[in-house]
């Protein structure tokens, strides 16, 4: 089992930047796929960008891909999603989730996630 715990979130100006961190306890991060989600509100949760558990591969979702950056350092235990060029409609409760993983895939709906930290705000003003 892990425990994730996100951080990072704030509000920042639309073409801010931002810097979201994903910690985890428990059994060793590097056996864990794992994801970013986020959900505005009135709005149902999304995918954002996920990494496999070694780091190697990352997939984003079309509305982020080129302005985030997904990465982790098993050493430390967190992963991290990097967001530049921020715009009103990224505003939204940011999830890091994770699953147990032993194949190395990357993993995009949040049904695939057992793990899932308590989320942190992102509020972009314009």
């Amino acid at each position: 089992q892990v425990q994730l715990v996100e951080s990072g979130g704030g509000l920042v100006q639309a073409g801010g930047s931002l810097r979201l961190s994903c910690a985890a306890s428990g059994r060793p991060f590097s056996s864990y796929a794992t994801g970013w989600f986020r959900q505005a509100p009135g709005k149902e949760r999304e995918f954002v960008a996920a990494i496999s558990r070694g780091g190697s591969r990352t997939h984003y979702a079309a509305s982020v891909q080129g302005r985030c950056t997904i990465s982790r350092d098993n050493a430390k235990n967190t992963a991290y999603l990097q967001m530049n060029v921020l715009k009103p409609e990224d505003t939204a409760a940011y999830y890091c989730a994770a699953r147990l993983n032993v194949t190395g895939a990357i993993l995009l709906s949040e049904n695939n996630y057992d793990y899932w930290g308590q989320g942190t705000q992102v509020t972009v003003s314009s």
